[in-house]
């Protein structure tokens, strides 16, 4: 079913986008039409992350002008080529009023498993950065579950918070994330044909540690699959989570909604 048969559902927020990356052929490359897209869908807030400090003005810059977007700081964890961020530019950066998380960082050995060396180094240095800013921590973890957790209790000591973003792991992963203080935030991959074991974690996982997202520009949900994702379809990510869990989805619009603000506690709703 095509997207626009549904009614907007008021109050959803994207927490995880690049909207500095989007191709806006698709609004005949006019950034403020893919803004009035997204907020005809009902999406109020976005999130707009940085993945290095090169693009970080860029990043930041679109949260100045769009009272609705945040911005990260970060480097990440597959953007080798990128200069890593020492702790103190990170914290520097994150002064910023427009800046309430520190990431995306983690780690990804799916791509970088054979010597993951350099990602470790980086992790410590944003998870440094979390516990000296009090910012929560951006996190992307592929088949790194073990040392993410570890690297997390070592270097974090108790004092960081944070999302799991884009989660693609087990249960197990998410129970433990989430009794370190972290939320487990759900893409469009949960709507994909192959994504019933995901699907089973978020039947599993109560509303109040959730969040949702697009990752746009990549991983456009059903019905979007084969497009570029953008995102106003963070609506359809709703609406199979509603599904799973038997709930209206302005119930979860609302849910998600008050845990973001929960978390990034710096954001401030317009």
């Amino acid at each position: 079913m095509n997207a626009s048969v549904h009614p907007a559902v008021a109050g959803l927020v994207d927490s995880h986008c690049h909207l500095d990356r989007l191709d806006l052929t698709a609004h005949d490359g006019d950034f403020d039409a893919m803004m009035r897209a997204a907020a005809e869908a009902g999406v109020s807030h976005m999130l707009c992350i940085g993945v290095d400090l090169e693009s970080f003005p860029q990043v930041l810059a679109v949260a100045e002008t769009w009272p609705q977007v945040y911005a990260t700081v970060g480097v990440h964890p597959l953007y080798r080529k990128s200069r890593a961020a020492t702790t103190e530019e990170l914290v520097r950066h994150a002064q910023h009023p427009k800046v309430v998380a520190i990431g995306e960082t983690g780690l990804d050995y799916f791509y970088a498993g054979d010597d993951p060396s350099w990602q470790h180094e980086r992790f410590v240095a944003h998870i440094l950065a979390a516990r000296q800013t009090g910012l929560p921590l951006v996190i992307h973890t592929r088949d790194a579950r073990a040392d993410t957790l570890a690297m997390l209790r070592e270097h974090g000591g108790g004092e960081v918070r944070g999302v799991l973003h884009c989660f693609t792991e087990d249960l197990a992963m998410a129970e433990a994330a989430i009794a370190m203080g972290f939320m487990i935030s759900i893409s469009g991959i949960v709507t994909f044909r192959n994504a019933e074991p995901l699907r089973d974690v978020v039947r599993a996982l109560p509303l109040e540690h959730l969040l949702i997202e697009t990752d746009s520009p990549w991983l456009a949900p059903v019905p979007h699959r084969g497009k570029q994702n953008e995102p106003r379809f963070v609506a359809d990510v709703a609406r199979c989570v509603a599904g799973l869990k038997g709930v209206p989805v302005e119930h979860v619009a609302a849910c998600t909604r008050d845990n973001f603000f929960r978390l990034f506690n710096k954001a401030r709703p317009v």
